[in-house]
Order: C-alpha cells, then sequence, then structure tokens
C-alpha cells in the first residue's frame, strides 16, 4: 500500500470522493480510513458519524488532523445511513469539469491502493452505472449481498405459512464475467457518478437503515443506468461490527425498509388482498428473523 496523502493530487488526477458513514466503528475504521487516504485517485474523503459512543469520532479527528483530503461532520443523533450518505455528498465540492465520481464506503470495508481506479476502469464505456466490488469476509467467503435481484414480493407472499424461510435474492457469481450486470448491489461500497447520483435524487432519507441500497439500485436502472459488480475486484467486508451490539434495532428497520420498498415500487399497481399478504409476510418473519440475530 503506498503512504497516506501519496494520492491527493488536482483535477482528473482525483476524480473520486469518498462518503463514509460511521456509527459505533472504533474497531474498524481507522484502517478503512488508512485504506482509503491511499486510495489511488481520491481527491477528497467526508466522514458523516452518527453518534457514536465507543470512540469513532476521536479516531476519525486523528485522521483527520493528518490528511487535508479528510474532513467530517459530528451528527448529534442518528438520523441513519441514507441521510449520512447524502450529507457527506452534499459537503463535497464538485470538480470543475463536472466529472467526479462518489465512492459510498462502509467503516468496515478495506479497499486496496487500486481497487476505485480499477472499478472505474471497467465502468468506464458503461455510461451511467454504479459499480461494486467483489465483498468477502476475513476467511474470503463472497458476500451474497453483493450479486442481488429486486425482492420478489410474489414468492414472499408464496411462502407466508413460512416465515422462517429468508426470501431468496441472491444471484450466483459468473467469474466468466469480468463486470457481471445484476439488479442490485451492497450499499457497503458503492462508486457512481456525482452526476447520476444528483439525477435520481441521492439515497431515500426514508430508510433509516437497510434497503436503502436495493432502493438506489432501481432507481440507477430506472433512469436507464447500469448496476454491475467487478468479480475480479476483491475488498474485504468485515461485517455487522456496527449491528451486534443492537441485532432488534437493526432487524426491524431491515423489515421495515423493505415495506417501504414494496409500498414505493410495487403497492401502487397490487391489490388490497396483495397489499395485505405482503404486508403480513413482512412482518410474521420479524420476531423469527429478530430473536436469530440476537442468538448470533
Amino acid at each position: 500500500m503506498s503512504a497516506p496523502g501519496a494520492s491527493a493530487r488536482a483535477g482528473a488526477a482525483a476524480p473520486f470522493k469518498a462518503v463514509v458513514v460511521s456509527y459505533r466503528s472504533a474497531a474498524t475504521i481507522e484502517d478503512c480510513l488508512e485504506r482509503l487516504r491511499a486510495c489511488d485517485g481520491v481527491g477528497a474523503i467526508r466522514v458523516v458519524d452518527n453518534q457514536s459512543d465507543d470512540g469513532t469520532l476521536d479516531i476519525v479527528q486523528r485522521q483527520a488532523s493528518l490528511d487535508p483530503r479528510l474532513r467530517f461532520i459530528a451528527n448529534p443523533d442518528n438520523p441513519g445511513f441514507s441521510v449520512g450518505c447524502n450529507q457527506g455528498a452534499a459537503d463535497l465540492e464538485p470538480a470543475a469539469d463536472g466529472d467526479d465520481w462518489l465512492a459510498f464506503v462502509n467503516p468496515d470495508c478495506m479497499v486496496e491502493t487500486d481497487t476505485l481506479r480499477r472499478l472505474h476502469a471497467l465502468g468506464a464505456g458503461l455510461g451511467d452505472c454504479l459499480l461494486s466490488a467483489d465483498l468477502v469476509n476475513e476467511q474470503g467467503e463472497r458476500d451474497a449481498a453483493v450479486r442481488r435481484r429486486d425482492p420478489d414480493f410474489a414468492a414472499m407472499l408464496a411462502g407466508i405459512a413460512r416465515p422462517w424461510a429468508a426470501p431468496k435474492m441472491a444471484v450466483a457469481p459468473d467469474d466468466a464475467l469480468a463486470l457481471q450486470h445484476v439488479q442490485a448491489t451492497s450499499g457497503a461500497l458503492m462508486l457512481m457518478p456525482r452526476s447520476l447520483f444528483a439525477r435520481i435524487g441521492g439515497f431515500d432519507e426514508g430508510y433509516r437503515l437497510h434497503a436503502e441500497d436495493l432502493d438506489l439500485c432501481r432507481r440507477v436502472r430506472e433512469a436507464g443506468g447500469v448496476v454491475a459488480v467487478a468479480n475480479g475486484v476483491r475488498v474485504v467486508h468485515v461485517r455487522g461490527v456496527s449491528s451486534r451490539s443492537r441485532p432488534f434495532f437493526v432487524e426491524w428497520n431491515k423489515h421495515r425498509g423493505l415495506w417501504r420498498y414494496f409500498r414505493k415500487f410495487e403497492a401502487p399497481r397490487r391489490g388490497a388482498l396483495v397489499r395485505a399478504g405482503v404486508f403480513a409476510a413482512i412482518w410474521l418473519r420479524f420476531p423469527i428473523a429478530a430473536l436469530r440475530a440476537a442468538l448470533r
């Protein structure tokens, strides 16, 4: 890895602006930020902290003192991931030529020096696009959330009698493809042109936690863009660091987010009985999912 700050260059040499939203991320954020600072082409970094109480902000302040590209916003409360992403993006000054890209990076994602450059090179011919990498855990196991279909509410409704069965959204990796087109990818690492982000209105702030990535990907596609995963660009994702201390809260917001997604994209063309059935299918599964998360 190159020395932190080595990639601080102006103009077209530094087209990437990174946003990191943190909450109780002290275990990973220092490594995350050091890697982002060393990542080729990064011209600015914004950390938005959502009222961490575990020393995260102390680490961020120390990192900011070492690198003028890094600034932070300390929220007095926790308005949610979507709000934090939009705050960070709004605080980043656009490039003079309009050719800058936004990288949304979770504080538990460990990019390599060439990660963003490689993603950008693969997506350069796609026009409007949202890109992610092949996220893996510390054991090298692939994250199923990276390659997903849109939620299948018909299947969810059909499985209402089996609320313990998780909906199947994952798509198998196709390593024959350098860039695999998918319907949705994980919000843990996303790279997209700022112009596209602005055109679709950024993240929907009605999602507090989870499903906001599904929503963003769908709106990218509806705007004529492409969602794709670079199968050969591997990034370690230490999943769930901030979620482990609050499994009930996380599961509540997962299910709330899924219901919001359904209401926004699917409900207007469904009848009252179908809407009621999907509501039941989502919320019958919630206590089972929350118990499983608590036991983990």
